[in-house]
């Protein structure tokens, strides 16, 4: 593999495997972006769900974004990782067996994905969907890629680490974390579990994964591709190395602080969600000290950024970094928070980062990569730029469509009249009819950037084809300069000393991030402190609990929450604010992340079991201008009462309190209520054979959200203000 002379190695380095993370990237992305076009174009009309389950929102939106994180930037990630690794360290990947296991591997996961998720196969975890075999095959694969990436520094020939290379040890080392803890569950069968963490607790643990699922897996990476193919692409180097240890190590330790601002004027204590605000402020320093440092690496590059395709995407990626970064933060303050959470404004800061920053820079690194790895001029320039345009200009339709959105409906949510203290929106349906003409705006957003993704793979596929020279590069040989054994030389500065003893270095990034962890996760491990366990409160129902997983595996979290905040304006249209006690049974917790369709944390009795039955089979019966879809299915399809006992036994090993007795009468006691509840639908008119079908127990699950405590300031709900919101 490789040959010394005095001090000149002969390295060959391994660029196979490269272009093959390269080739899953741009398919992968494809596939992830056509995805959110689609669910995109549902929420517009819902006649784009087809009245087929695997093809619904619910199903189809978890898809997507595990495709756009996992598939596309992981793959992209990767290509980008291994590329430079072997460069800045001067050696070739650790092994190259490991290398092929990992990108195989990490495939066939985003296949069992793309399979399990649109049947329905889901923890209901955000960004954690997928069910726990798949979870253990993530973590071996990440293993191996651990390894690899460790093996390589191990035998590298570059005494020092890399800016880059800083922020690839805290992502490997971080994201492992993130996802071993968060992936505790108890299974129930090959394709079922549940989450060994409930309620509040299991809200801090998923927010602390998912937030920084964002900051170490779609940001710390690819800054540490910024800031090794940005001075690539400009030809000089990093602006400030005094910046990047400042960006880097402000950065590791305090994004993990920030989980809870997901969370505010939830049940959580107080003093936890001031914490997550708090750090999620700071967060404005280290990210712009970074955007800066990639800004000005450019100076006196400017004219070459205007013509040069690939400085183009690398410019416009790190200034929506910035933008984003922003964004982040100001969305963070409570009084901002109370306007936007639960709206589409998230949704456009979101995208901002992943279409922004993400698909800019990957595609800024791929206009890098693709000619240098197969020994091609680029097919056609001008398709770059109409590229660049398109997805530039899909991106600003696809923002402020969503800011718009997002605003209109958190003002309309707020709205109180001053005179008579009512709302003067009352009909959660009418902030959706007010916002689906910006849903359509959104969709022909996307519709552009698919098309420049697809332009994108058009002008690859046409440079890969006209190369003449294909395996020879697989293996590039180059001749580099060892400077393991440097001698005494001068003194070095303490952070220069530190990058030459990289187990030091990974240690102490990890103590960085765990210093957060243990402070963010405390309220999890004291929950005894409080969260106060009400008699009031007690167990799902056997058949409650099968509804309650015909509601997961629908994805019908993506849309409603459960948690009413402690706001004027919810109580008047919810009732009473959610108590922390309330979800203490619930594996996982279902609190939400967003409202296309109203809160459900008090429905139950709010509405006839046969309204729930007609509006589940066509919504727009019951609520005329819903874009819910239909859900035919759920009238036929039967639910399992074979994993009924078994499911309530995982249920007693994670604390809930079911008896011996309870568990053996499951299935008398599931087929009585179901046939209290067939009863009522039969004198509709509706045949009795509906019995043990999902949307009984589905209609089960729902009734009984919110029945179990009584609140003494609780008004009786006024009829006028509950008509027609269901969504």
């Amino acid at each position: 593999m490789s040959k010394t002379t005095s001090n000149m190695v002969e390295v060959s380095y391994d660029n196979k495997v490269v272009k093959a993370f390269i080739q899953a990237t741009l398919l992968w992305g494809f596939v992830a972006m056509l995805l959110g076009v689609t669910i995109a174009l549902q929420l517009a009309n819902f006649n784009f769900n087809f009245d087929l389950p695997w093809l619904t929102f619910g199903r189809l939106r978890p898809l997507h974004t595990n495709a756009a994180i996992f598939a596309f930037v992981g793959n992209g990630m990767f290509a980008g990782v291994y590329y430079s690794l072997q460069r800045l360290l001067k050696a070739r990947l650790f092994n190259d067996t490991l290398s092929w296991i990992h990108f195989w591997g990490w495939q066939l996961i985003i296949v069992a994905a793309a399979v399990t998720i649109p049947f329905g196969f889901s923890q209901g975890k955000e960004y954690a969907e997928l069910e726990w075999p798949i979870d253990i095959a993530i973590t071996l694969i990440w293993v191996v890629f651990a390894v690899n990436f460790f093996g390589t520094i191990k035998k590298r020939r570059e005494k020092h680490i890399y800016v880059a290379i800083w922020f690839y040890i805290a992502t490997v080392v971080t994201v492992a974390l993130l996802h071993v803890v968060n992936s505790i569950s108890l299974p129930v069968s090959f394709m079922k579990s549940y989450s060994f963490f409930a309620g509040a607790q299991d809200a801090l643990i998923q927010w602390w994964y998912g937030h920084n699922a964002v900051a170490f897996f779609l940001t710390t990476p690819i800054l540490g591709l910024m800031y090794y193919f940005v001075p690539k692409a400009a030809n000089r180097p990093v602006y400030s190395y005094r910046l990047s240890i400042i960006h880097f190590w402000s950065l590791v330790f305090i994004y993990i602080w920030a989980g809870p601002h997901h969370l505010l004027y939830t049940a959580l204590p107080e003093w936890v969600q001031t914490v997550g605000m708090a750090f999620s402020v700071a967060l404005w320093a280290p990210s712009w000290g970074g955007m800066i440092n990639g800004l000005l690496t450019l100076r006196g590059r400017w004219d070459k950024v205007k013509t040069d395709h690939t400085l183009k995407f690398l410019a416009t990626a790190v200034t929506f970094y910035g933008m984003s970064t922003f964004e982040g933060p100001l969305l963070s303050i409570k009084s901002i928070n109370a306007v936007a959470h639960f709206t589409d404004w998230i949704v456009g800061h979101v995208h901002a980062g992943t279409i922004g920053w993400n698909y800019m820079l990957t595609a800024g690194m791929l206009y890098y990569l693709v000619p240098k790895l197969w020994k091609a001029e680029l097919y056609s320039p001008k398709l770059a730029n109409l590229q660049f345009w398109l997805a530039t200009f899909g991106l600003v339709l696809y923002i402020v469509s969503m800011w718009v959105a997002g605003i209109t409906q958190g003002m309309m949510w707020m709205a109180v009249s001053p005179e008579s203290g009512n709302l003067i929106y009352p009909h959660f349906i009418e902030t959706v009819t007010q916002i689906v003409p910006m849903y359509w705006v959104r969709a022909i957003g996307g519709i552009l950037v698919l098309t420049s993704f697809g332009i994108m793979i058009y002008n690859f596929w046409k440079t890969i084809k006209s190369s003449n020279r294909g395996s020879e590069m697989d293996n590039e040989v180059a001749q580099v300069t060892s400077n393991m054994d440097q001698g005494t030389g001068k003194p070095k500065k303490a952070h220069q000393a530190l990058e030459g003893l990289p187990a030091i270095f990974t240690i102490l990034v990890f103590l960085s991030v765990i210093v957060g962890t243990i402070i963010e996760l405390a309220p999890t491990f004291l929950a005894s402190s409080y969260i106060e366990k009400s008699e009031d409160v007690t167990p799902y129902t056997p058949l409650e609990l099968l509804g309650r997983d015909v509601y997961i595996k629908e994805g019908c979290y993506t849309c409603h929450s459960q948690m009413i905040r402690p706001m004027v304006n919810e109580k008047l249209r919810y009732g009473h604010p959610s108590h922390i006690s309330e979800s203490i049974y619930d594996h996982p917790f279902q609190w939400g992340s967003r409202r296309i369709g109203p809160d459900l944390a008090r429905v139950g009795g709010k509405y006839p079991h046969m309204w729930h039955y007609r509006h589940m089979v066509n919504p727009r019966e019951m609520t005329p201008g819903s874009i819910m879809p239909n859900y035919p299915w759920l009238i036929k399809n039967r639910y399992n009462l074979k994993q009924l006992q078994t499911k309530m036994k995982v249920m007693v090993s994670l604390g809930v309190p079911y008896t011996e007795e309870e568990i053996a009468s499951a299935v008398a006691d599931a087929t009585s209520q179901a046939e209290e509840i067939t009863e009522s639908l039969v004198e509709g008119g509706i045949p009795a054979k509906i019995q043990d079908k999902e949307v009984v127990a589905l209609i089960a699950y729902l009734q009984r959200l919110g029945t179990d405590m009584q609140f003494e300031d609780e008004d009786e709900s006024d009829e006028s203000i509950n008509e027609g919101e269901g969504e």
